[in-house]
């Protein structure tokens, strides 16, 4: 197991109508109902019409346009970023909970 500090930010989509996408809200319950959601240091919020939120910031930067996605931080590593829950589950959350 990898003894480097790592942080891991979750990126879901706010609609308009104040309630996160479906997809976003799919994924957060499998995270839960995984004990994975523990590994998730920090949620930002891509706010749809607000490109000044912190999820846009972030989607812009790391040039995402699909939320739910995820930023993997590792120490002296380059940053990853997943758009794909499975693959995250299977490149860093099992490998981190082993």
């Amino acid at each position: 197991m990898e003894n480097t500090a790592m942080r891991i930010t979750m990126v879901k989509k706010l609609m308009a109508d104040g309630f996160h996408c479906q997809k976003c809200i799919d994924v957060q319950e499998r995270l839960e109902e995984s004990g994975y959601i523990n590994q998730i240091d920090h949620f930002a919020d891509y706010v749809e019409n607000d490109a000044g939120s912190e999820g846009a910031l972030l989607a812009d930067y790391y040039q995402v346009d699909k939320a739910p996605f995820f930023i993997v931080e590792k120490e002296g590593k380059e940053t990853e970023v997943y758009t794909i829950y499975f693959k995250l589950v299977k490149d860093i959350l099992e490998k981190t909970a082993a």
